[in-house]
């Protein structure tokens, strides 16, 4: 497999990401194509110049945070994000990692490379975690705007990855809504509603952001606007409770003792709330794997954000989508 990283991307690139990249290339045995400012690159790969599977692309700028999606990516056609994604565009890679501008990334994945062909549009799709191990959310926020076409589309892709990639026999859909009962939500909500329920997806309706994290469902459904609400305020929430434990703890040396016993037990619940475990969240929809990882990660997001790219070209995970658009018949 062959993989092409934006090295500029990200709030600790270049060294960073690198470092990730390099020690995701030994342990999964695959070429990698470091995208990005040459001497910033050769820089930090030291010891690492020369391998046979580390390439170096070499850009000319940089998209940043602030920069407007669309026209960064019209403009900047030189920069490491645009160059990255023309490398899947044209064949030469099986898939692109970012830690950059999402927009941009989004905006370019859709003018450079392209929809897959009966999706409308594609979604930002992060696993969470819950009781059961975790779900998948989407749109997280790609798409503010969606019509119930969109949100049927959705479901389908996450079904097939949760059944394909991660392993679950006929994934629960759950729609996000203000209450379980159907007939909740607004228009967008009960148009999505009758679509579900007539398709061959495994539908349980309704659901309340209250009950996703208990496990009640493997793929959770909704627009971007409040999917994005949804991933935000379940990191703020993970890192707000880890604190709050973390104070109450050091409040008394007894406090200590019993932290002390239960470290095992605290090590697995921040391991099940870093979002560095999952590495990062794929663009479904796209016409090529497309990964997007958190802008603040460091090297052990990026190596597993990178095992993620493996994990959906490895399954033929386009294929898969391709297959089951052709069995909905619904597009």
């Amino acid at each position: 497999m062959k993989i092409a990283v934006d090295v500029m991307g990200g709030d600790n690139a270049p060294k960073a990401v690198i470092e990730g990249c390099v020690e995701a290339m030994r342990e999964y045995d695959i070429d990698i194509y470091l995208v990005g400012l040459k001497k910033d690159i050769e820089d930090n790969l030291g010891p690492n110049i020369g391998n046979s599977k580390i390439h170096i692309v070499e850009a000319q700028e940089i998209i940043k945070n602030d920069d407007a999606p669309v026209n960064a990516i019209r403009r900047k056609k030189n920069s490491s994000l645009v160059l990255g994604l023309q490398l899947v565009k044209n064949n030469n890679c099986d898939a692109f990692l970012s830690a950059g501008n999402t927009g941009a990334f989004l905006a370019g994945s859709l003018l450079r490379v392209g929809r897959i062909k009966g999706i409308d549009r594609p979604a930002l799709a992060p696993i969470l975690p819950s009781t059961n191990g975790g779900f998948m959310l989407l749109d997280a926020g790609a798409n503010v705007d969606c019509k119930p076409i969109n949100i049927f589309q959705f479901a389908l892709m996450g079904s097939v990855y949760m059944e394909r990639i991660v392993g679950i026999a006929e994934p629960r859909v759950g729609l996000l809504s203000n209450g379980s009962e159907e007939g909740k939500g607004n228009d967008l909500t009960k148009q999505s509603f009758e679509l579900l329920k007539e398709s061959n997806l495994n539908f349980i309706g309704n659901i309340e952001a209250r009950d996703i994290v208990s496990g009640i469902c493997d793929v959770c459904v909704c627009d971007g606007f409040v999917g994005n609400i949804v991933l935000k305020n379940t990191e703020g929430l993970a890192s707000g409770m880890m604190s709050m434990i973390k104070e109450e703890i050091n409040k008394s040396f007894l406090s200590k003792i019993g932290a002390i016993l239960m470290k095992n037990s605290f090590v697995g619940l921040k391991k099940r709330f870093d979002y560095k475990e999952y590495g990062g969240a794929p663009f479904l929809g796209i016409s090529g794997i497309m990964i997007k990882a958190h802008g603040s990660s460091d090297k052990k997001a990026i190596k597993n954000a990178i095992r993620q790219a493996k994990l959906l070209y490895d399954n033929s995970y386009i294929q898969l989508i391709n297959k089951g658009i052709n069995e909905t018949g619904v597009v």
